[in-house]
C-alpha cells in the first residue's frame, strides 16, 4: 500500500530501524522479545518480556503487556470506553494516580485476539517507560498512546496538523 501524500516526507529508515509508514493498514499485531519496565507514582509497576505490539501506518508502536505483569492493586476501572474498527471495544483503566491512563480490549476482535488479558498505557502519562533500556518517548496527541524509540522513525501521526494523514 502506498502511504497518502505527507507534508513531510518520510523518514527512511537505518539499518536497524523500522518506519512507521511501512506499518500495515489494517495494523498487525505481533509478539515481541524485548524486556518493557514502566514507572509511576515512584515504583516500577511493570518489568515483563511478555510483550505484543500493535503496528499500523503512520502510529509508533502500541505496547500491548499482560495484565498479571503489573504490580498488584495499581490498575484500576476508569471512566470511559472507545470503539476500534479494528480492534473493538476499548474500556480504560487508572494505573495508580494516572487516571485512565491505560486501556484494553475485553474481547479482541479476530486477528487481534493476542491483546486479551493485555494491557496499553499512555507513555506519556507515565513516570518513565523503556524497551530494552531505552527510554520511551510518547506519541504526539492525547488520543495516541505510541512509544517511540531511537529504532522507530515517521513523521509520526498525532501532532498538531496529521489529523488528515
Amino acid at each position: 500500500m502506498t502511504p497518502p501524500r505527507l507534508r513531510h516526507r518520510r523518514i527512511a529508515p537505518r539499518p536497524g530501524q523500522e518506519s512507521v509508514w511501512d506499518y500495515p493498514r489494517p495494523p498487525r499485531v505481533e509478539r515481541m522479545s524485548q524486556r518493557v519496565t514502566i514507572d509511576v507514582d515512584g515504583q516500577r509497576v511493570v518489568d515483563t518480556g511478555d510483550v505484543v505490539r500493535v503496528l499500523e501506518t503512520s502510529h509508533p508502536p502500541v505496547y500491548y503487556l499482560p495484565r498479571s505483569a503489573f504490580a498488584p492493586g495499581v490498575l484500576q476501572p476508569a471512566p470511559g470506553q472507545t470503539f476500534c474498527e479494528f480492534k473493538g471495544e476499548a474500556r480504560y483503566l487508572s494505573v495508580g494516580s494516572a487516571v485512565g491512563a491505560a486501556w484494553f480490549y475485553p474481547a479482541p476482535t479476530a486477528g487481534f485476539e493476542l491483546l486479551a488479558d493485555r494491557v496499553a498505557v499512555y507513555p506519556g502519562a507515565m513516570e518513565r517507560c523503556t524497551v530494552d533500556g531505552e527510554s520511551v518517548t510518547a506519541q504526539d496527541g492525547d488520543f495516541y498512546g505510541g512509544w517511540i524509540t531511537s529504532r522507530i522513525v515517521g513523521p509520526f501521526k498525532g501532532a498538531p496538523g496529521t489529523w488528515g494523514w
